[in-house]
């Protein structure tokens, strides 16, 4: 789906994202991603493309305006995203169409496999393993509207020279344009929001390798947009010579360089590159492979399963080339690649490890803002049955704590401590929750935002609905309140609502030494805030009746 500012100059609009049930948790999925697919999407008319049914053999979809044709893909299926792409758009015979597809975890029906598109990814939930259901290898698409129609051209024009100027001139702009979004690792590491070793370690001397910074300094070429962006925080990067060498390709975003650098202790950016590239192509997410390949590891060592179980290879923390080789074995569904490929979850009941030892909320790995060190990531995480599971984009309260302006939805900055426990927090993160289950549908890119108000104006002039900063906040709280029903409706209670013990350990060192959230107290803070039922877990009938919301 695209959204109603998709295919305009308003700032951060180029996103796209892909709806589900999820074939990995069973809940509400949706996984939205960058590049220039969904503005093709609108200019060749359409909102967005549902999919019903599955075909039985392979198939792609052909979109060029109104002429929309499901063609045989034979001869690309069992291939990466790369070759798939640069087909597809052989066969159009136009380079400058857009391509969106999986590779072979897809196919295979990894549960974690998702969409790429110009090495983007709609990354998370499994969006991949849907399209591999259908027998579905991707989608290409050419519009030539570009004039697309809003409610007042001429008012929208204006609404989004402020709002460009307004996410141009932030300091976090010049930031993530300079370094990307893996500038604060460094930081990260002094603070305790870095993930090391899978959660098990709090800080990391060999963090700066892999940071942003030497990522600037070392082997970036230049920045890269998407569309209607004016940040631009993706990396091109190349590496001149040695094993890794390659021409320019996309580099690593903060979650890659985690997922496959610190959680698994290893300090060799340029084989984080590489390892970032072979994802793509294979279509699988970096943050749940990376996750289970360091959930693997840490119980290998604890002695919770044995060399046997994992095909007779030691696996070892710091040696990519092993993690390569667990990554492989996923994608194909060999030994216990099979069982990887279901997920940490299914692995820790396979070898019978307490759920309490495995990095996940609502059968999802955990992205990798480590909650010890920011409490309102533990509302996050732990409340993650609000919407897809646990995810940093949920209420990414970091840049409520980097005091990052959000007082016109009434969402305190400076005022905010990161370890309070208390209404205040639960109360952020619940309008940060609302705002950014707004900005999932409009599809906007959750950085360097602008204004509350901007945005507002931007919904009012291209839809000609009534939008102010009342509206913001109803619309945001509607939106999570429906997804929270259905996620009730497929089977989540109030029990979903958990933290492992794994994420709440508190260190002996490192900059959140002793800290750990009292997650219930945070729990019960913002079901009371929310007005959710403190036994079901449900929005109480008021509440749905407040919201407009007649879910049956």
């Amino acid at each position: 789906m695209t959204g109603p500012l998709n295919g305009t100059f308003a700032p951060n609009t180029g996103r796209w994202v892909v709806c589900s049930k999820s074939p990995y948790t069973g809940i509400w999925a949706e996984s939205n991603c960058g590049s220039w697919f969904g503005a093709e999407v609108k200019k060749a008319g359409y909102d967005g493309l549902i999919i019903l049914g599955a075909s039985d053999t392979p198939v792609y979809l052909e979109i060029k305006d109104d002429v929309v044709r499901i063609k045989d893909a034979s001869f690309i299926w069992g291939k990466g995203t790369y070759y798939t792409t640069d087909k597809l758009k052989e066969a159009f015979g136009n380079e400058k169409a857009m391509v969106a597809c999986i590779g072979q975890a897809g196919e295979n029906l990894v549960k974690y496999a998702n969409i790429v598109s110009e090495e983007r990814a709609a990354g998370r939930t499994g969006m991949g393993a849907i399209f591999g259901a259908k027998k579905l290898k991707g989608i290409i698409v050419k519009g030539s509207n570009t004039n697309l129609e809003v409610a007042d051209e001429s008012k929208l024009k204006k609404a989004i020279d402020k709002a460009r100027e307004s996410v141009r001139s932030a300091i976090s702009t010049k930031v993530l344009r300079q370094f990307g979004t893996s500038s604060g690792i460094e930081g990260f590491n002094i603070t305790g929001e870095l993930d090391i070793k899978y959660f098990s370690q709090a800080k990391w001397e060999k963090a700066s390798k892999i940071s942003g910074i030497t990522m600037a300094q070392k082997i970036l070429v230049k920045n890269r947009f998407c569309h209607s962006c004016v940040i631009g925080c993706g990396r091109r990067v190349a590496i001149k010579e040695g094993e890794y060498k390659t021409d320019e390709i996309e580099g690593p975003e903060y979650e890659t360089i985690v997922s496959y650098g610190s959680l698994l202790l290893n300090d060799d950016l340029e084989s984080i590159v590489y390892m970032n590239k072979k994802c793509f192509d294979y279509g699988i997410d970096t943050i749940s492979s990376g996750g289970i390949i360091g959930c693997l590891t840490h119980h290998f060592y604890l002695g919770n399963i044995s060399l046997k179980d994992v095909d007779e290879i030691i696996p070892e923390w710091g040696n990519i080339k092993v993690a390569e080789t667990f990554l492989d074995k996923i994608v194909y569904r060999e030994g216990i690649g099979n069982v990887l490929a279901e997920g940490s979850d299914f692995f820790a009941t396979e070898f019978k490890i307490p759920q309490d030892e495995i990095a996940t909320v609502n059968g999802l790995e955990v992205t990798y803002h480590d909650l010890r060190s920011n409490y309102g990531m533990a509302i996050a995480y732990g409340l993650g049955g609000a919407h897809k599971g646990p995810s940093h984009n949920l209420c990414d309260m970091y840049y409520v704590l980097m005091g990052i302006p959000f007082e016109e939805i009434e969402a305190p900055t400076v005022t905010l401590d990161n370890y309070a426990e208390n209404e205040e927090m639960a109360k952020t993160c619940s309008i940060m929750m609302d705002y950014r289950a707004l900005y999932s549908s409009i599809i906007m890119c959750s950085f360097c935002n602008p204004l509350p108000s901007q945005v507002a104006a931007l919904i009012k002039h291209s839809t000609g609905l009534k939008f102010g900063l009342d509206e913001i906040k109803i619309f945001g709280e509607r939106i999570l309140n429906m997804k929270r029903m259905f996620n009730i409706k497929m089977g989540l209670t109030q029990a979903d609502d958990r933290l492992p013990q794994i994420l709440l350990r508190p260190f002996s060192e490192g900059g959140s030494a002793g800290r750990s959230p009292n997650f219930e107290k945070l729990k019960n803070l913002f079901y009371k805030y929310r007005d959710w039922d403190p036994i079901t877990g449900k929005p109480s009938e008021n509440k749905l009746k407040f919201l407009n919301l007649n879910l049956g």
